[in-house]
Protein backbone atom coordinates (compact mmCIF):
# COMPACT_ATOMS: atom_id res chain seq x y z
CA UNK A 1 0.00 0.00 0.00
CA UNK A 2 0.99 3.40 -0.29
CA UNK A 3 2.71 4.48 2.52
CA UNK A 4 3.97 8.03 2.37
CA UNK A 5 3.89 10.81 -0.37
CA UNK A 6 6.71 13.46 -0.36
CA UNK A 7 5.89 16.84 -2.72
CA UNK A 8 7.77 19.42 -3.55
CA UNK A 9 7.43 22.38 -5.89
CA UNK A 10 4.44 21.08 -7.77
CA UNK A 11 2.09 23.87 -9.24
CA UNK A 12 0.52 25.07 -5.92
CA UNK A 13 2.53 23.02 -3.50
CA UNK A 14 5.38 23.66 -2.10
CA UNK A 15 6.53 21.35 0.13
CA UNK A 16 4.00 18.38 1.31
CA UNK A 17 4.27 15.08 3.35
CA UNK A 18 1.75 12.69 3.79
CA UNK A 19 1.22 9.43 5.52
CA UNK A 20 -1.34 7.07 4.46
CA UNK A 21 -2.77 3.89 6.37
CA UNK A 22 -5.01 0.82 5.17
CA UNK A 23 -8.32 0.99 4.99
CA UNK A 24 -10.44 4.41 3.63
CA UNK A 25 -9.12 7.73 3.13
CA UNK A 26 -11.37 10.64 2.11
CA UNK A 27 -9.71 13.87 0.33
CA UNK A 28 -12.26 16.50 0.37
CA UNK A 29 -11.84 20.26 -0.74
CA UNK A 30 -13.52 23.13 -2.08
CA UNK A 31 -13.64 23.25 -6.38
CA UNK A 32 -10.11 24.88 -7.03
CA UNK A 33 -8.49 24.01 -3.97
CA UNK A 34 -5.85 21.86 -5.66
CA UNK A 35 -7.14 18.26 -5.56
CA UNK A 36 -6.60 17.50 -8.89
CA UNK A 37 -2.71 18.50 -8.20
CA UNK A 38 -2.63 16.14 -5.42
CA UNK A 39 -3.43 12.99 -7.75
CA UNK A 40 -0.68 14.56 -10.37
CA UNK A 41 2.13 14.73 -8.15
CA UNK A 42 0.99 11.07 -7.24
CA UNK A 43 1.12 10.50 -10.88
CA UNK A 44 4.47 11.76 -11.29
CA UNK A 45 6.26 9.72 -9.02
CA UNK A 46 4.06 6.37 -10.96
CA UNK A 47 5.20 7.34 -14.00
CA UNK A 48 2.61 9.19 -15.73
CA UNK A 49 3.60 11.75 -18.68
CA UNK A 50 5.61 14.62 -17.17
CA UNK A 51 4.83 18.16 -17.57
CA UNK A 52 6.97 20.66 -16.60
CA UNK A 53 4.33 22.89 -15.93
CA UNK A 54 3.72 21.13 -13.28
CA UNK A 55 7.33 23.03 -11.68
CA UNK A 56 5.93 25.66 -9.02
CA UNK A 57 6.39 29.02 -10.77
CA UNK A 58 9.86 30.36 -9.75
CA UNK A 59 11.64 26.76 -8.97
CA UNK A 60 13.75 25.06 -11.06
CA UNK A 61 13.06 21.47 -10.52
CA UNK A 62 10.21 19.56 -8.86
CA UNK A 63 10.24 16.41 -6.40
CA UNK A 64 7.90 13.78 -5.66
CA UNK A 65 8.58 10.91 -3.79
CA UNK A 66 6.17 7.66 -2.94
CA UNK A 67 6.74 5.25 -0.75
CA UNK A 68 4.91 1.61 -0.56
CA UNK A 69 5.13 -1.31 1.46
CA UNK A 70 4.52 -4.43 -0.41
CA UNK A 71 3.90 -8.10 -0.08
CA UNK A 72 5.71 -10.94 -2.14
CA UNK A 73 4.01 -10.22 -5.37
CA UNK A 74 5.75 -12.93 -8.10
CA UNK A 75 4.77 -10.08 -11.39
CA UNK A 76 6.73 -7.42 -9.58
CA UNK A 77 9.26 -9.24 -8.08
CA UNK A 78 10.26 -10.84 -11.43
CA UNK A 79 10.38 -7.01 -13.02
CA UNK A 80 12.25 -5.68 -10.32
CA UNK A 81 14.57 -8.45 -10.58
CA UNK A 82 15.23 -8.29 -14.27
CA UNK A 83 16.16 -4.57 -13.85
CA UNK A 84 18.56 -5.47 -10.98
CA UNK A 85 16.53 -3.42 -8.18
CA UNK A 86 17.06 -4.70 -4.67
CA UNK A 87 13.95 -4.67 -2.58
CA UNK A 88 12.93 -5.17 1.13
CA UNK A 89 9.37 -4.46 2.17
CA UNK A 90 9.25 -1.41 0.71
CA UNK A 91 9.44 0.26 -2.37
CA UNK A 92 10.71 4.08 -3.08
CA UNK A 93 9.56 5.74 -6.44
CA UNK A 94 11.48 8.94 -6.98
CA UNK A 95 10.51 11.47 -9.56
CA UNK A 96 12.27 14.69 -10.39
CA UNK A 97 10.66 17.42 -13.43
CA UNK A 98 13.19 20.41 -14.11
CA UNK A 99 13.47 23.36 -17.04
CA UNK A 100 16.29 22.10 -18.35
CA UNK A 101 16.09 18.44 -19.41
CA UNK A 102 14.36 15.70 -19.75
CA UNK A 103 12.57 13.93 -16.09
CA UNK A 104 14.42 11.70 -14.04
CA UNK A 105 13.28 8.58 -12.81
CA UNK A 106 14.21 6.29 -9.39
CA UNK A 107 13.49 3.28 -7.77
CA UNK A 108 15.08 2.43 -4.22
CA UNK A 109 17.54 5.02 -5.45
CA UNK A 110 18.16 3.04 -8.56
CA UNK A 111 17.99 5.24 -11.66
CA UNK A 112 15.12 3.98 -14.34
CA UNK A 113 13.39 4.96 -17.30
CA UNK A 114 10.45 6.97 -16.97
CA UNK A 115 9.10 3.72 -18.56
CA UNK A 116 9.51 1.33 -16.22
CA UNK A 117 8.54 3.55 -13.87
CA UNK A 118 5.25 3.55 -15.38
CA UNK A 119 5.44 -0.49 -15.63
CA UNK A 120 5.76 -0.72 -11.76
CA UNK A 121 3.54 1.88 -11.04
CA UNK A 122 0.81 0.42 -12.55
CA UNK A 123 1.23 -2.87 -10.47
CA UNK A 124 0.97 -0.44 -7.22
CA UNK A 125 -1.80 2.31 -8.08
CA UNK A 126 -4.99 1.76 -9.84
CA UNK A 127 -6.28 5.41 -10.38
CA UNK A 128 -9.99 5.27 -11.96
CA UNK A 129 -10.53 8.04 -14.79
CA UNK A 130 -6.85 7.92 -15.61
CA UNK A 131 -5.31 4.77 -16.39
CA UNK A 132 -8.31 3.88 -18.14
CA UNK A 133 -5.98 1.29 -20.32
CA UNK A 134 -5.28 -1.03 -16.98
CA UNK A 135 -6.84 -2.90 -14.50
CA UNK A 136 -11.14 -3.64 -14.86
CA UNK A 137 -11.10 -1.19 -18.20
CA UNK A 138 -8.58 -3.78 -19.98
CA UNK A 139 -10.32 -6.40 -21.98
CA UNK A 140 -7.07 -8.43 -21.91
CA UNK A 141 -7.71 -8.63 -18.33
CA UNK A 142 -11.58 -9.62 -17.51
CA UNK A 143 -10.46 -13.37 -18.00
CA UNK A 144 -8.01 -13.51 -15.28
CA UNK A 145 -11.39 -11.50 -12.82
CA UNK A 146 -13.62 -14.21 -14.06
CA UNK A 147 -10.84 -17.09 -13.43
CA UNK A 148 -9.89 -15.61 -10.13
CA UNK A 149 -13.74 -14.81 -8.79
CA UNK A 150 -14.24 -18.64 -9.91
CA UNK A 151 -11.19 -19.78 -7.97
CA UNK A 152 -10.50 -22.05 -11.22
CA UNK A 153 -7.00 -22.29 -10.67
CA UNK A 154 -6.42 -25.77 -11.42
CA UNK A 155 -9.18 -25.99 -14.44
CA UNK A 156 -6.47 -23.37 -15.93
CA UNK A 157 -3.46 -25.71 -14.93
CA UNK A 158 -5.19 -28.81 -16.46
CA UNK A 159 -5.62 -26.81 -19.61
CA UNK A 160 -2.37 -25.17 -20.07
CA UNK A 161 -0.90 -28.90 -19.51
CA UNK A 162 -3.36 -30.32 -22.31
CA UNK A 163 -2.25 -27.36 -24.64
CA UNK A 164 1.77 -27.83 -24.27
CA UNK A 165 1.33 -32.04 -24.54
CA UNK A 166 -0.87 -31.64 -27.90
CA UNK A 167 1.52 -28.94 -29.36
CA UNK A 168 4.71 -30.59 -28.79
CA UNK A 169 3.30 -33.73 -29.77
CA UNK A 170 2.14 -31.39 -33.06
CA UNK A 171 5.36 -29.97 -33.53
CA UNK A 172 6.94 -33.59 -32.97
CA UNK A 173 4.75 -34.90 -36.08
CA UNK A 174 5.34 -31.70 -38.05
CA UNK A 175 8.71 -32.11 -37.74
CA UNK A 176 8.85 -36.26 -38.81
CA UNK A 177 6.72 -34.99 -42.03
CA UNK A 178 9.41 -32.09 -42.64
CA UNK A 179 12.51 -34.78 -42.01
CA UNK A 180 10.02 -38.02 -44.28
CA UNK A 181 9.94 -34.82 -46.73
CA UNK A 182 13.35 -34.20 -47.38
CA UNK A 183 14.50 -37.53 -46.87
CA UNK A 184 12.13 -39.05 -49.71
CA UNK A 185 12.94 -36.33 -52.10
CA UNK A 186 16.91 -37.92 -51.63
CA UNK A 187 15.61 -41.29 -51.78
CA UNK A 188 16.91 -42.09 -54.96
CA UNK A 189 20.11 -40.63 -54.26
CA UNK A 190 19.89 -43.07 -50.21
CA UNK A 191 19.58 -45.87 -52.33
CA UNK A 192 21.82 -45.60 -54.81
CA UNK A 193 24.45 -44.22 -51.82
CA UNK A 194 23.73 -47.63 -49.91
CA UNK A 195 24.07 -49.86 -52.97
CA UNK A 196 27.45 -48.03 -53.67
CA UNK A 197 28.74 -48.68 -50.71
CA UNK A 198 27.72 -52.18 -49.80
CA UNK A 199 29.31 -52.95 -53.18
CA UNK A 200 32.77 -51.53 -52.44
CA UNK A 201 32.56 -52.70 -48.79
CA UNK A 202 34.90 -50.18 -47.52
CA UNK A 203 36.46 -52.09 -43.82
CA UNK A 204 37.58 -50.36 -40.61
CA UNK A 205 41.56 -49.94 -41.01
CA UNK A 206 41.41 -51.24 -44.84
CA UNK A 207 43.10 -47.51 -45.96
CA UNK A 208 45.72 -48.14 -43.89
CA UNK A 209 46.61 -52.10 -44.95
CA UNK A 210 46.25 -50.78 -48.68
CA UNK A 211 48.33 -48.07 -48.20
CA UNK A 212 51.02 -49.71 -46.52
CA UNK A 213 50.63 -53.13 -49.30
CA UNK A 214 50.98 -50.91 -51.82
CA UNK A 215 53.92 -49.21 -50.86
CA UNK A 216 55.50 -52.57 -50.46
CA UNK A 217 54.42 -53.38 -53.82
CA UNK A 218 55.96 -50.74 -55.27
CA UNK A 219 59.68 -51.50 -53.79
CA UNK A 220 58.81 -55.06 -53.76
CA UNK A 221 61.73 -55.82 -57.06
CA UNK A 222 64.78 -53.40 -55.00
CA UNK A 223 63.56 -55.22 -51.70
CA UNK A 224 63.93 -59.01 -53.58
CA UNK A 225 67.55 -58.33 -54.69
CA UNK A 226 68.40 -57.14 -51.50
CA UNK A 227 67.26 -60.02 -49.39
CA UNK A 228 68.83 -62.37 -52.36
CA UNK A 229 71.84 -61.15 -52.15
CA UNK A 230 71.63 -61.71 -48.32
CA UNK A 231 70.74 -65.04 -49.39
CA UNK A 232 74.22 -65.09 -51.17
CA UNK A 233 76.13 -64.01 -48.83
CA UNK A 234 74.94 -66.31 -46.35
CA UNK A 235 75.04 -69.12 -48.97
CA UNK A 236 78.42 -68.66 -50.61
CA UNK A 237 80.84 -71.04 -50.83
CA UNK A 238 80.41 -73.90 -47.53
CA UNK A 239 77.74 -71.42 -46.40
CA UNK A 240 77.92 -69.56 -43.27
CA UNK A 241 76.11 -73.04 -41.89
CA UNK A 242 78.65 -75.11 -43.39
CA UNK A 243 81.59 -72.90 -41.84
CA UNK A 244 79.69 -72.56 -37.93
CA UNK A 245 79.05 -76.53 -38.26
CA UNK A 246 83.02 -77.42 -38.78
CA UNK A 247 84.18 -74.79 -36.43
CA UNK A 248 81.91 -76.73 -33.99
CA UNK A 249 82.47 -80.04 -34.70
CA UNK A 250 86.22 -79.28 -33.63
CA UNK A 251 85.94 -77.97 -30.34
CA UNK A 252 83.31 -80.59 -29.65
CA UNK A 253 86.30 -83.15 -30.55
CA UNK A 254 88.52 -82.01 -28.07
CA UNK A 255 86.38 -80.18 -25.51
CA UNK A 256 85.91 -83.08 -23.16
CA UNK A 257 90.10 -82.59 -22.50
CA UNK A 258 89.51 -78.87 -21.98
CA UNK A 259 88.55 -79.17 -18.31
CA UNK A 260 85.17 -77.06 -19.68
CA UNK A 261 87.14 -74.24 -20.82
CA UNK A 262 85.28 -74.84 -24.34
CA UNK A 263 81.71 -75.14 -23.02
CA UNK A 264 80.76 -71.43 -23.34
CA UNK A 265 82.12 -71.13 -26.75
CA UNK A 266 80.63 -74.40 -28.27
CA UNK A 267 77.19 -73.41 -26.68
CA UNK A 268 77.53 -69.98 -28.72
CA UNK A 269 78.21 -71.57 -32.08
CA UNK A 270 75.16 -73.91 -31.10
CA UNK A 271 72.75 -70.84 -30.81
CA UNK A 272 74.47 -69.04 -33.92
CA UNK A 273 74.00 -71.76 -35.88
CA UNK A 274 70.55 -72.29 -34.75
CA UNK A 275 69.99 -68.58 -35.15
CA UNK A 276 71.55 -68.91 -38.86
CA UNK A 277 69.08 -71.02 -39.91
CA UNK A 278 66.23 -69.04 -38.70
CA UNK A 279 67.96 -66.03 -40.64
CA UNK A 280 68.34 -68.34 -43.69
CA UNK A 281 64.31 -69.31 -43.36
CA UNK A 282 63.19 -65.69 -42.46
CA UNK A 283 64.66 -64.51 -45.30
CA UNK A 284 63.53 -66.89 -47.58
CA UNK A 285 60.09 -66.27 -46.54
CA UNK A 286 60.17 -62.41 -47.60
CA UNK A 287 61.51 -63.40 -50.41
CA UNK A 288 58.18 -65.42 -51.05
CA UNK A 289 56.29 -62.67 -50.13
CA UNK A 290 57.71 -60.12 -52.24
CA UNK A 291 56.41 -62.02 -54.81
CA UNK A 292 54.10 -59.54 -56.97
CA UNK A 293 52.42 -59.25 -60.30
CA UNK A 294 51.70 -55.58 -61.59
CA UNK A 295 48.01 -56.66 -61.70
CA UNK A 296 48.31 -57.10 -58.19
CA UNK A 297 49.54 -54.02 -57.60
CA UNK A 298 47.40 -52.35 -59.98
CA UNK A 299 44.10 -54.00 -57.89
CA UNK A 300 45.26 -52.74 -54.87
CA UNK A 301 45.84 -48.63 -56.21
CA UNK A 302 42.30 -48.98 -57.94
CA UNK A 303 40.93 -50.39 -54.52
CA UNK A 304 42.73 -47.89 -52.07
CA UNK A 305 41.54 -44.81 -54.94
CA UNK A 306 37.78 -46.34 -55.05
CA UNK A 307 37.34 -45.86 -51.16
CA UNK A 308 39.39 -42.66 -51.05
CA UNK A 309 37.10 -41.09 -54.02
CA UNK A 310 33.87 -42.21 -52.26
CA UNK A 311 34.84 -40.62 -48.96
CA UNK A 312 35.64 -37.23 -50.64
CA UNK A 313 31.98 -37.92 -52.56
CA UNK A 314 30.38 -38.28 -48.94
CA UNK A 315 32.51 -35.38 -47.14
CA UNK A 316 34.07 -37.65 -45.03
CA UNK A 317 37.50 -39.98 -44.52
CA UNK A 318 37.58 -43.26 -45.39
CA UNK A 319 37.63 -44.19 -41.91
CA UNK A 320 33.73 -43.06 -41.73
CA UNK A 321 32.41 -44.66 -44.37
CA UNK A 322 31.33 -47.47 -42.26
CA UNK A 323 29.37 -45.53 -40.40
CA UNK A 324 27.75 -43.05 -42.78
CA UNK A 325 26.66 -46.66 -44.83
CA UNK A 326 24.83 -47.56 -41.09
CA UNK A 327 23.45 -43.76 -41.38
CA UNK A 328 22.07 -44.48 -44.98
CA UNK A 329 20.47 -47.38 -43.76
CA UNK A 330 18.93 -46.10 -41.11
CA UNK A 331 17.71 -43.38 -43.59
CA UNK A 332 16.01 -46.08 -45.57
CA UNK A 333 14.57 -47.92 -42.98
CA UNK A 334 12.85 -44.62 -41.69
CA UNK A 335 11.08 -43.93 -45.05
CA UNK A 336 9.95 -47.30 -44.91
CA UNK A 337 8.51 -47.85 -40.90
CA UNK A 338 7.29 -43.93 -41.89
CA UNK A 339 3.74 -45.30 -42.59
CA UNK A 340 3.28 -47.10 -39.41
CA UNK A 341 4.96 -43.96 -37.47
CA UNK A 342 2.84 -41.35 -39.03
CA UNK A 343 -0.02 -42.97 -38.02
CA UNK A 344 1.21 -43.47 -34.22
CA UNK A 345 1.92 -39.95 -34.33
CA UNK A 346 -1.39 -38.37 -35.73
CA UNK A 347 -3.12 -40.88 -33.12
CA UNK A 348 -0.75 -39.16 -30.21
CA UNK A 349 -1.54 -35.91 -31.66
CA UNK A 350 -5.74 -36.51 -31.97
CA UNK A 351 -5.44 -38.02 -28.08
CA UNK A 352 -4.23 -35.14 -26.29
CA UNK A 353 -5.94 -33.01 -28.48
CA UNK A 354 -9.25 -34.39 -27.50
CA UNK A 355 -7.70 -34.34 -23.56
CA UNK A 356 -7.38 -30.66 -24.44
CA UNK A 357 -11.25 -30.19 -25.62
CA UNK A 358 -12.35 -31.96 -22.85
CA UNK A 359 -10.12 -30.00 -20.19
CA UNK A 360 -11.11 -26.69 -21.82
CA UNK A 361 -14.62 -27.57 -22.19
CA UNK A 362 -14.44 -27.82 -18.12
CA UNK A 363 -13.30 -24.71 -17.44
CA UNK A 364 -15.93 -23.05 -20.14
CA UNK A 365 -18.49 -24.71 -18.10
CA UNK A 366 -16.73 -23.19 -15.02
CA UNK A 367 -15.89 -19.91 -16.20
CA UNK A 368 -19.47 -19.59 -17.52
CA UNK A 369 -21.09 -20.35 -13.99
CA UNK A 370 -18.59 -17.56 -12.60
CA UNK A 371 -19.06 -15.12 -14.90
CA UNK A 372 -23.42 -15.68 -14.68
CA UNK A 373 -22.33 -15.04 -11.12
CA UNK A 374 -20.69 -11.87 -11.55
CA UNK A 375 -23.46 -10.72 -13.50
CA UNK A 376 -25.93 -11.77 -10.93
CA UNK A 377 -23.95 -10.10 -7.80
CA UNK A 378 -23.00 -6.75 -10.17
CA UNK A 379 -26.52 -6.52 -10.97
CA UNK A 380 -27.93 -6.24 -7.17
CA UNK A 381 -24.96 -3.87 -6.99
CA UNK A 382 -26.00 -1.11 -9.49
CA UNK A 383 -29.61 0.10 -8.72
CA UNK A 384 -28.68 1.20 -4.96
CA UNK A 385 -25.73 3.27 -7.04
CA UNK A 386 -28.25 5.14 -9.67
CA UNK A 387 -27.12 2.78 -12.46
CA UNK A 388 -30.74 0.71 -12.20
CA UNK A 389 -30.94 0.88 -16.30
CA UNK A 390 -27.70 -0.64 -16.29
CA UNK A 391 -26.93 -4.19 -17.71
CA UNK A 392 -24.21 -5.92 -17.20
CA UNK A 393 -22.82 -9.41 -18.98
CA UNK A 394 -20.05 -11.12 -19.19
CA UNK A 395 -19.51 -12.17 -22.63
CA UNK A 396 -17.93 -15.26 -24.15
CA UNK A 397 -16.79 -14.98 -27.71
CA UNK A 398 -15.71 -18.93 -29.18
CA UNK A 399 -12.25 -18.61 -30.54
CA UNK A 400 -11.01 -20.11 -33.79
CA UNK A 401 -8.92 -23.52 -33.36
CA UNK A 402 -5.77 -21.63 -34.52
CA UNK A 403 -6.79 -18.83 -31.59
CA UNK A 404 -6.75 -21.67 -28.99
CA UNK A 405 -3.83 -21.67 -26.12
CA UNK A 406 -3.07 -22.13 -23.03
CA UNK A 407 -5.59 -19.96 -21.65
CA UNK A 408 -8.50 -21.60 -23.15
CA UNK A 409 -10.94 -21.87 -26.05
CA UNK A 410 -12.63 -18.58 -25.60
CA UNK A 411 -12.23 -14.42 -25.02
CA UNK A 412 -13.93 -13.04 -21.47
CA UNK A 413 -15.17 -9.57 -21.50
CA UNK A 414 -17.29 -6.98 -19.74
CA UNK A 415 -19.95 -5.13 -21.21
CA UNK A 416 -22.34 -3.13 -20.35
CA UNK A 417 -25.48 -1.43 -21.61
CA UNK A 418 -26.42 1.76 -19.74
CA UNK A 419 -30.28 1.77 -21.40
CA UNK A 420 -32.69 0.13 -23.48
CA UNK A 421 -32.04 1.34 -26.23
CA UNK A 422 -28.48 1.87 -26.28
CA UNK A 423 -25.84 -0.87 -27.74
CA UNK A 424 -24.22 -2.87 -25.33
CA UNK A 425 -20.38 -2.35 -25.59
CA UNK A 426 -17.02 -2.47 -23.51
CA UNK A 427 -17.40 -0.32 -20.63
CA UNK A 428 -14.77 2.02 -21.86
CA UNK A 429 -16.48 2.77 -24.52
CA UNK A 430 -19.90 2.94 -23.66
CA UNK A 431 -19.76 4.96 -20.30
CA UNK A 432 -17.76 7.67 -19.09
CA UNK A 433 -17.49 10.18 -16.04
CA UNK A 434 -18.90 9.52 -13.07
CA UNK A 435 -21.50 6.38 -14.44
CA UNK A 436 -18.01 4.72 -15.43
CA UNK A 437 -16.55 5.05 -11.84
CA UNK A 438 -19.55 3.75 -9.76
CA UNK A 439 -19.84 1.13 -12.44
CA UNK A 440 -16.05 0.49 -11.44
CA UNK A 441 -16.54 0.65 -7.83
CA UNK A 442 -20.04 -1.88 -7.77
CA UNK A 443 -17.22 -4.39 -10.20
CA UNK A 444 -14.41 -3.77 -6.92
CA UNK A 445 -16.52 -4.98 -4.80
CA UNK A 446 -17.86 -7.75 -6.40
CA UNK A 447 -14.51 -9.10 -7.17
CA UNK A 448 -12.94 -8.41 -4.02
CA UNK A 449 -9.76 -10.62 -3.90
CA UNK A 450 -9.18 -10.78 -7.83
CA UNK A 451 -8.05 -7.04 -8.22
CA UNK A 452 -4.22 -7.28 -8.71
CA UNK A 453 -3.76 -3.61 -7.17
CA UNK A 454 -2.62 -3.21 -3.33
CA UNK A 455 -4.07 0.63 -3.53
CA UNK A 456 -6.88 1.85 -5.51
CA UNK A 457 -8.02 5.42 -6.24
CA UNK A 458 -11.62 6.93 -7.20
CA UNK A 459 -11.33 10.41 -8.31
CA UNK A 460 -14.95 12.08 -8.29
CA UNK A 461 -16.45 8.80 -7.71
CA UNK A 462 -19.68 10.86 -6.75
CA UNK A 463 -20.15 13.02 -9.42
CA UNK A 464 -23.36 13.90 -9.62
CA UNK A 465 -24.81 12.21 -7.32
CA UNK A 466 -26.16 12.97 -3.62
CA UNK A 467 -28.33 11.17 -0.57
CA UNK A 468 -28.88 7.37 -0.66
CA UNK A 469 -26.98 6.93 -3.72
CA UNK A 470 -23.97 8.71 -2.37
CA UNK A 471 -24.25 7.04 0.54
CA UNK A 472 -24.72 3.60 -1.38
CA UNK A 473 -21.32 4.97 -3.08
CA UNK A 474 -19.92 5.06 0.50
CA UNK A 475 -20.95 2.04 1.79
CA UNK A 476 -18.92 0.08 -1.00
CA UNK A 477 -15.80 1.76 -0.45
CA UNK A 478 -15.66 0.98 3.23
CA UNK A 479 -16.39 -2.60 1.94
CA UNK A 480 -13.82 -2.28 -0.95
CA UNK A 481 -11.59 -0.46 1.83
CA UNK A 482 -11.26 -4.15 3.87
CA UNK A 483 -9.63 -5.53 0.96
CA UNK A 484 -7.42 -2.97 -0.46
CA UNK A 485 -6.36 0.41 0.41
CA UNK A 486 -8.62 2.97 -0.76
CA UNK A 487 -8.19 6.66 -1.35
CA UNK A 488 -11.08 8.76 -3.06
CA UNK A 489 -11.30 12.41 -3.63
CA UNK A 490 -15.28 13.41 -2.93
CA UNK A 491 -17.53 16.03 -2.97
CA UNK A 492 -20.12 13.92 -1.13
CA UNK A 493 -20.23 14.38 3.00
CA UNK A 494 -21.97 10.61 2.94
CA UNK A 495 -18.64 9.82 1.23
CA UNK A 496 -16.49 11.53 3.38
CA UNK A 497 -18.08 10.22 6.46
CA UNK A 498 -17.10 6.44 5.54
CA UNK A 499 -13.21 7.44 6.02
CA UNK A 500 -10.71 5.89 8.78
CA UNK A 501 -8.57 8.98 7.79
CA UNK A 502 -9.72 12.60 6.33
CA UNK A 503 -7.28 14.96 4.48
CA UNK A 504 -8.77 18.03 3.65
CA UNK A 505 -7.08 20.06 0.72
CA UNK A 506 -7.23 23.76 1.04
CA UNK A 507 -6.08 26.93 -1.15
CA UNK A 508 -4.64 30.37 0.17
CA UNK A 509 -3.33 33.72 -1.37
CA UNK A 510 -1.01 35.56 0.29
CA UNK A 511 1.81 38.25 -1.15
CA UNK A 512 3.88 35.61 -2.65
CA UNK A 513 0.46 33.84 -4.38
CA UNK A 514 -1.49 31.11 -3.92
CA UNK A 515 -0.62 27.62 -1.82
CA UNK A 516 -2.36 24.43 -1.24
CA UNK A 517 -2.18 22.95 1.72
CA UNK A 518 -3.38 19.15 2.81
CA UNK A 519 -4.51 18.92 6.63
CA UNK A 520 -5.13 15.25 8.48
CA UNK A 521 -8.39 16.16 10.02
CA UNK A 522 -9.21 15.35 13.76
CA UNK A 523 -12.53 14.33 15.09
CA UNK A 524 -13.84 18.21 15.52
CA UNK A 525 -11.72 19.65 12.85
CA UNK A 526 -13.98 16.54 10.33
CA UNK A 527 -16.92 17.05 11.58
CA UNK A 528 -16.88 20.66 10.92
CA UNK A 529 -15.80 20.01 7.16
CA UNK A 530 -18.50 17.33 6.90
CA UNK A 531 -20.70 19.80 8.05
CA UNK A 532 -19.24 22.74 5.71
CA UNK A 533 -20.39 19.66 2.47
CA UNK A 534 -23.51 19.48 3.86
CA UNK A 535 -24.60 23.29 4.13
CA UNK A 536 -21.61 25.29 1.72
CA UNK A 537 -20.24 28.16 3.09
CA UNK A 538 -22.18 28.95 6.38
CA UNK A 539 -21.91 26.12 8.46
CA UNK A 540 -25.40 25.78 10.65
CA UNK A 541 -25.80 23.97 13.91
CA UNK A 542 -28.33 21.58 11.85
CA UNK A 543 -25.29 20.91 9.57
CA UNK A 544 -23.35 20.25 12.59
CA UNK A 545 -25.83 17.76 13.84
CA UNK A 546 -26.09 15.94 10.84
CA UNK A 547 -22.86 15.54 10.49
CA UNK A 548 -22.04 14.13 13.60
CA UNK A 549 -25.29 11.89 12.62
CA UNK A 550 -23.40 10.64 9.56
CA UNK A 551 -20.15 10.25 11.36
CA UNK A 552 -21.73 8.01 14.65
CA UNK A 553 -23.65 5.89 11.67
CA UNK A 554 -20.78 5.22 10.47
CA UNK A 555 -18.86 4.34 13.37
CA UNK A 556 -21.89 2.03 14.13
CA UNK A 557 -21.19 0.42 11.00
CA UNK A 558 -17.50 -0.34 11.35
CA UNK A 559 -18.62 -1.85 14.75
CA UNK A 560 -20.83 -4.30 13.43
CA UNK A 561 -20.17 -8.00 13.70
Amino acid sequence: MLKTLSIRNVVLIEKLDLTFDSGLCVLTGETGSGKSILLDALGLALGVRADSDLIKLGEKQSVVVAEFDIDARPGLDHLLNKQGIEFQKSLILRRVLSHDGPSRAFINDEPVSATFLREVGEMLVEVNGQMEAHGLLDPRNHGHFVDSFGCLEEEKKSVALNYRLWKEADNKLSKEISEYDKDLRDEEFLRHSVSELDELDPQIGEEELLARHRARMMHAEKLAQVVNEALENINNGTGVDGVLRSALQKLERVGDRADGLLDDGIRALERALIEAHEAVSELEKVGSKLEFTPVQLEQAEERLFAIRALARKHGTDVAGLSSLREELRDKLVYLDEWSSRLIALKSEVSRFREQYIKSAGLLTKARRNAGKSIDKAIKRELPPLKLGAAIFQTKFENLAESEWGENGVERLTFEVQTNPNTHQGPLHKIISGGELARLMLALKVVLAGTNTFPTIIFDEVDMGIGGATAAAVGDRLARLSEEYQVLVVTHSPQVAAKGGKHLRITKFGNGNGNRTLVDELGSEERTEEIARMLAGSEVTKAARAAANQLLAGSEVEKNLP
